[in-house]
C-alpha cells in the first residue's frame, strides 16, 4: 500500500485561509501603486520625458501578476471547500497542498513588488535629435566664413568656439546658419539647444531657457533654488553629447553656475557663442575665436542690390550708379546694406536717389530707418562700454573725418590731455593706461585697427558716435561736426549757443599754417550768454573781447603762446596758439589748435578753452569741427 508524506513546514493547507486574504489585501495596494506609477508615467510623456527602462519592466510584471492572481484567486471558494477538521486538513491532500503552495508564492511575489516600486525617478528627458532649421535671411558673402568656422566647430579638440564682431555685421545669421547644418546630420549628438542670451542675462534666467528646452519645467522645477537647478540640468546633460548655441553674449557665461557640463574631447559636447566683444571670447576659454568681418565692395553691392531689387534697379541707368554710391556708404555692414536697401526699394526716380546719396553724406543719421533700425541696434556696444571715460575716449573719435587712420600714439596723448585717462603722476603709466583703453574699443570691434601703429573708426559706427553725442539726434546743434567735406566758411547752425562749452580739437602745431579764416560768430548781445570753462579763462578773455569790438574789420588780434612748466621739469607740458578774431559786429571767436610736448613730471591742469575744433585732415584749415 502507497504512503504520501505531506510536508507542513510552511502550512500551505493551514494557513490557506489567512494567505488569501493576505493575499488579495496586498494585491490591492500593489494594483494602487500600479495605477499611481503608471498615472505619473503619462503625466510626464505629456512633457516629453520617456519612462525608464527599470520602471517598464516593474509594470509589465505587475501585469503578469495580476493575471495570475485572478487566475489563483478565481478558485478559491472551491478549494476552501476541500478543507476539513477546522481548516487543518483537506479531503484531496495533493491538490491543496498544491493550492496553498502556489497561494503563498503569490504572496512573497506581491510583497516584493511593492517594494520595487517605491521609485525614485520615473522617467528620463527625451532628447530630440532633430534639429528644427530656423528661419534666415539671404545672406551673400559668408559662405568661406561658414565652412570656416563649421569645419572648426567640429574638430574633436574644439569644445568652445566663439564668434565676435561689431554689431549689425551678420554673426546671428552665421551662427543660425550653422545650427542649421545640425539638421542634416543624424545620430552624432543628442540634442541642440539654442538660446539668445542678450545684456542683462542672468543665471536664473539662463536656467529657466535652457530648461525649457529640455522640457525640464515643471511644479517641482520651480520650486527648487539655483544650485538646485543646477545640479538637476547637470545631471540630465551629463550622459548626453550635446551641442549649446549662445547667441549674443556679453560677458563671461558661468557654464558650471547653470549647469553645463565642460565641453571636452572625451564627452565631445560642443558651446559655440557670438559676441561683439574679443576679450569676451578670451574669457569664456577660446583662445582663438574668429571675428566676422565687412563685406567686400562686390559682395556689398550684391546684398545692396537684391534688397533694392532689379525692378528699381533698371528703371534708370543713373539710378545703377547712384545706388553703387549709396552702397559703398555702408562701408560693407550687412545690416546698414539691408535696411537701407530695402528703403530705396520703392525709390524709382534719380532725384531720390541723389537725394539719398545726399543725406548719407551730409549726416546719414537723417537718413530715413537710420534712427530706428541701425544706430540703436549699434549703440548697445557703446552702452556696454565700462564707465564714461571710456565712452568719452569712443566719442572722441567720432571728431576725425571719414576713414581717417588715427595714429595710436597721436591718439592717446589727446585723451591724456582732455582728462579721459585720469591723473598720473608718471607719464609712462598714463600712456600704459591710454593704450589699454584704446585695446578695449579694438577688442570691443568700436575701432579697427589698421596695422601696428594706427586704428580708425567705421563710417557707420561713427554716425553712432554723433548721434549719441547729439543725445540720440535731439540735440543736433550741440554737436555739429563737418568733417572732410571741404568748408571754407563757418557752418550755418541755427543757434551756436546751443553749444556753450566749445571744447578743442588737439592738433598737431605742424598741420595747419593760419587760422584767421575761421570762426565762430556771435552778436554782442550773445556775449553774456556764453559759458567760459572757468574763471581763470574768463579773466583771460574778457578783456580782448571788449578791445575787439572797436576794430573795424574782422582780423588776427592776438597770437599769444603759453609754455606751462612744472615745479621738477622746465619742459612743456602743453603749447597752445589762440587766434582770437572780432569785428565791431562779433565777438569771442576763438579758435585753438594744440601741440603735447611731455615729460615724466606731474601734469599740470590746463582748463579747456571754448574754440572751434579744426579737422586735422589736411595740411590747411579748410574743415571744420565744433563740439
Amino acid at each position: 500500500m502507497r504512503r504520501w508524506t505531506v510536508p507542513l513546514d510552511k502550512g500551505y493547507i493551514g494557513n490557506l485561509k489567512k494567505n488569501l486574504r493576505d493575499l488579495q489585501r496586498e494585491t490591492e495596494d500593489l494594483r494602487a501603486i500600479h495605477d499611481v506609477v503608471k498615472n505619473k508615467v503619462a503625466r510626464e510623456k505629456v512633457k516629453h520625458r520617456h519612462m525608464l527602462k527599470p520602471v517598464q519592466v516593474w509594470l509589465t510584471r505587475v501585469e503578469s501578476f495580476n493575471t495570475r492572481v485572478d487566475d489563483t484567486l478565481s478558485t478559491s471558494p472551491a478549494q476552501l471547500q476541500k478543507l476539513c477538521l477546522c481548516g487543518i486538513c483537506s479531503k484531496n491532500v495533493c491538490l491543496s497542498y498544491s493550492y496553498g503552495r502556489r497561494v503563498f508564492l503569490l504572496l512573497e511575489e506581491v510583497k516584493k513588488l511593492k517594494s520595487e516600486g517605491n521609485f525614485q525617478e520615473l522617467t528620463e528627458l527625451t532628447m530630440i535629435c532633430e534639429v528644427v532649421e530656423r528661419p534666415t535671411r539671404t545672406t551673400v558673402g559668408q559662405e568661406e566664413m561658414l565652412e570656416t568656422a563649421w569645419e572648426r566647430l567640429m574638430e574633436e579638440d574644439v569644445g568652445i568656439m566663439g564668434l565676435h564682431g561689431m554689431g549689425g555685421v551678420g554673426k546671428t545669421t552665421l551662427f543660425k546658419q550653422i545650427h542649421n547644418k545640425f539638421a542634416t546630420m543624424s545620430g552624432k549628438f543628442d540634442v541642440v539647444i539654442w538660446i539668445v542670451v542678450s545684456q542683462g542675462a542672468s543665471i536664473s534666467k539662463l536656467q529657466e531657457d535652457i530648461a525649457q528646452k529640455l522640457r525640464l519645467c515643471d511644479d517641482q522645477w520651480t520650486r527648487k533654488d539655483e544650485s538646485d537647478k543646477a545640479a538637476e540640468m547637470h545631471r540630465v546633460l551629463k550622459g548626453t553629447r550635446f551641442v549649446l548655441m549662445l547667441d549674443d553674449i556679453w560677458e563671461k557665461v558661468d557654464l558650471e553656475a547653470i549647469g553645463v557640463p565642460e565641453p571636452t574631447r572625451e564627452n565631445g559636447c560642443k558651446v559655440a557663442f557670438t559676441t561683439r566683444s574679443k576679450e569676451v571670447c578670451g574669457r569664456m576659454g577660446d583662445r582663438e575665436p574668429m571675428q566676422v568681418k565687412c563685406l567686400e565692395r562686390d559682395q556689398a553691392w550684391e546684398l545692396f542690390r537684391i534688397k533694392v531689387g532689379e525692378s528699381t534697379l533698371s528703371r534708370d541707368p543713373n539710378i545703377v550708379e547712384l545706388a553703387r554710391k549709396v552702397a559703398e556708404k555702408c562701408h560693407g555692414l550687412p545690416l546698414a546694406l539691408s535696411v537701407i536697401g530695402e528703403t530705396m526699394s520703392y525709390k524709382t526716380t534719380v532725384q531720390e536717389w541723389e537725394h539719398a546719396n545726399y543725406v548719407l553724406t551730409r549726416s546719414a543719421a537723417e537718413f530715413s530707418d537710420m534712427e530706428n533700425k541701425i544706430l540703436p541696434v549699434l549703440k548697445y556696444s557703446y552702452d556696454n562700454l565700462a564707465d564714461e571715460h571710456i565712452k568719452s575716449c569712443f566719442l572722441y573719435c567720432a571728431l576725425f573725418p571719414e576713414d581717417y587712420e588715427i595714429v595710436k600714439e597721436s591718439l592717446i596723448e589727446c585723451w591724456i590731455c582732455e582728462g579721459f585717462v585720469g591723473e598720473y603722476q608718471v607719464l609712462k603709466r598714463a600712456v600704459n593706461k591710454g593704450y589699454e583703453l584704446l585695446c578695449t574699443l579694438i577688442r570691443a570691434n568700436l575701432l579697427t585697427e589698421f596695422g601696428t601703429i594706427k586704428v580708425g573708426m567705421h563710417d557707420v559706427i561713427r554716425e553712432m558716435a554723433l548721434w549719441i553725442a547729439s543725445d540720440l539726434g535731439k540735440q543736433k546743434e550741440s554737436f555739429v561736426v563737418q568733417a572732410g567735406v571741404g568748408l571754407h566758411d563757418v557752418p550755418k547752425v541755427k543757434d551756436w549757443r546751443a553749444c556753450p562749452k566749445l571744447r578743442k580739437l588737439p592738433l598737431n602745431a605742424t598741420s595747419v599754417s593760419r587760422v584767421d579764416e575761421l570762426s565762430i560768430v556771435m552778436k554782442p548781445e550773445e556775449e553774456a550768454q556764453l559759458e567760459w570753462e572757468d574763471e581763470d579763462t574768463k579773466n583771460r578773455f574778457s578783456p580782448l573781447i571788449s578791445l575787439g569790438r572797436e576794430m573795424t574789420s574782422i582780423f588776427c588780434l592776438l597770437t599769444k603762446v603759453e609754455r606751462m612748466k612744472t615745479e621738477s621739469s622746465h619742459n612743456p607740458l602743453i603749447q597752445k596758439q589762440t587766434d582770437l578774431v572780432c569785428s565791431n559786429e562779433a565777438t569771442v571767436l576763438t579758435i585753438t589748435f594744440t601741440r603735447r610736448l611731455y615729460s615724466d613730471a606731474p601734469r599740470a591742469t590746463v582748463p579747456a578753452l571754448p574754440c572751434v575744433c579744426l579737422s586735422p585732415a589736411t595740411s590747411r584749415v579748410n574743415d571744420l569741427e565744433a563740439i
